[in-house]
């Protein structure tokens, strides 16, 4: 027996404006587009078309839709295992670095390939540069630490002629640097963008899906199985989203002429203390701190530069003059 049909708002008025993914997802458009999601898509208690989102395959297949429709993807797969990420939160993520890039050009974002973003794990998904380069035509270079995750996202990259000459992919072989080894000399990027692992170990990310699907049924799930999947190296760091973001603060001073905005998200808001008290250890010149909502969950990108506002100021004369005469 069906539930009484439940009233949607017509937005997710938390996501970004400027957010493809605000309304309710339009599985008849989303099935023309991709028409293997169609045996997903059922109605569920309240007589909503939905798919399972306890079902592995039923969520990679609509990110698969969601990112030929909205982003012109051809080609997407991952492997078994491999993180199948949230598509509207990291839409939300380049948005988001797309106003801060705009604030520090008298509010015009910049685009084009010549603007070039740095993503640190960038995962077997590739989803931040199909989406940075869909929206803004951004050139980018992916970093990670995994050759197998690293040889899925060349395969998106290949097989998709709108990524290709606009995404490089690098892989890093010392589980200690964040930076160094990929970063080259001389080398500049506009802004770096980064998913930090959240769990401090295999255990609490078992515990952390475990409370997850509980909340998603409402009934105590006590063998997770992770539908949005993860590797170890996607999930958990020692010391967890902490000590990884302290370890990317302390390691970013190394590359403070390199960048101009560095970034992270923040998941856990017991973490802010830490982190900004490492940025104020490494003499950063601005910090920002972005909030980002999608549904209940809330999260935050922190955002720093080691750049004075004449230096940022040349820095955008220097590199975006181009940019925006092409967009203006």
């Amino acid at each position: 027996m069906a539930l009484k049909k439940r009233e949607h708002p017509k937005e997710k008025t938390s996501l970004h404006p400027r957010n493809r993914h605000r309304e309710r997802y339009d599985f008849k458009i989303l099935i023309q587009s991709c028409p293997e999601l169609a045996p997903f898509v059922k109605l569920n208690a309240y007589n909503d078309e939905s798919v399972d989102f306890f079902d592995p395959e039923a969520v990679l297949t609509l990110n698969k839709a969601l990112l030929i429709h909205y982003y012109g993807i051809e080609k997407w797969s991952i492997p078994d295992g491999y993180l199948c990420p949230a598509i509207p939160g990291r839409a939300d993520y380049i948005h988001n670095m797309a106003d801060l890039a705009g604030k520090c050009n008298n509010g015009k974002i910049p685009k084009g390939s010549t603007f070039r973003c740095l993503d640190i794990g960038v995962g077997a998904n590739c989803v931040y540069p199909i989406i940075g380069n869909s929206e803004y035509g951004w050139s980018f270079t992916g970093s990670d630490t995994d050759p197998v995750g690293l040889q899925s996202a060349a395969t998106i990259v290949e097989s998709n002629p709108v990524l290709k000459g606009k995404t490089e992919l690098r892989l890093q072989t010392n589980q200690s640097d964040i930076f160094k080894g990929i970063i080259k000399t001389g080398e500049q990027f506009d802004i770096t963008i980064c998913n930090p692992p959240f769990h401090a170990s295999a255990a609490e990310a078992r515990s952390g899906t475990v409370r997850k699907l509980s909340n998603l049924s409402r009934k105590m799930q006590n063998t997770p199985q992770l539908n949005f999947g993860g590797q170890s190296n996607e999930l958990w760091y020692e010391g967890g989203e902490q000590k990884f973001v302290q370890q990317m603060i302390r390691q970013s001073k190394l590359f403070g002429a390199s960048c101009l905005w560095f970034s992270t998200l923040i998941s856990k808001e017991a973490n802010l203390g830490s982190a900004y008290n490492e940025l104020y250890k490494v003499e950063v010149t601005d910090v920002k701190t972005i909030p980002m909502g999608q549904g209940n969950k809330i999260s935050r990108i922190i955002a720093w530069t080691f750049l004075t506002k004449e230096q940022q100021n040349d820095w955008v004369s220097k590199r975006w003059s181009d940019t925006v005469r092409k967009t203006d």
